[in-house]
């Protein structure tokens, strides 16, 4: 098992900012341990993770790659979480690179088809300051990116991204391909019941690869 980062360094006071890892980030972090030999036989260089939040999954991500075979960019609005991430890096021992920035607004030209790795758990649940909001069932946040997805994915790059079942996850699966004219695939990694919620972790890859 890969180990789930530290966060020891965090306090009640940060959770009152960034967003507190819990059911979602966790099915996030199990599903990419169940894709890791698949992501290190990419050999990716270039990882960005959007709405960073503490750092956890970026961090859980160096320690899959390997920390120093890859750049680990995260990108958040809330400069609180921004710093936590820095923090969170350097505390397991990951070199992340935050930036404030709401979703890849700084970065889409320079990351242009150099995207190995892209991960997103969208804020479907409202409530922490300076998050964003995620409109109608977070939906809105996740139609901005998807818009920007195949300008940032390299050839072989893959999109992990974060659903609940209100989402319409077929409806969803088709809404990701239509920026590639359908030339691609989906997979529900992982999904998993949480509370009142049902939780999945979807899959892009930009072409039908033996994954």
């Amino acid at each position: 098992m890969i180990p789930t980062p530290d966060l020891s360094h965090l306090s009640k006071g940060d959770y009152e900012y960034v967003y507190e890892p819990a059911e979602d980030t966790f099915v996030l972090l199990d599903a990419l341990e169940e894709e890791a030999d698949s992501i290190r036989s990419l050999v990716p260089r270039i990882c960005l993770e959007i709405g960073s939040g503490t750092g956890i999954v970026s961090s859980f991500l160096g320690h899959i790659i390997g920390v120093s075979n890859a750049l680990f960019l995260c990108t958040d609005i809330n400069p609180h979480a921004a710093t936590c991430s820095a923090r969170t890096g350097s505390q397991n021992k990951a070199p992340l690179e935050p930036l404030i920035a709401s979703l890849v607004s700084p970065l889409a030209s320079r990351l242009a088809h150099a995207v190995d790795i892209l991960v997103f758990n969208p804020p479907y649940r409202a409530g922490i300051a300076g998050s964003w909001a995620g409109g109608a069932d977070g939906m809105q946040v996740v139609a901005a990116l998807l818009e920007q997805v195949d300008g940032l994915l390299s050839p072989r790059g893959r999109f992990y991204l974060v659903a609940v079942k209100q989402n319409n996850i077929p409806k969803l699966r088709e809404f990701m391909l239509k920026p590639f004219c359908y030339r691609g695939r989906t997979k529900i990694v992982l999904q998993r019941r949480a509370g009142r919620e049902y939780l999945f972790v979807l899959r892009f890859v930009r072409r039908v690869v033996n994954v």
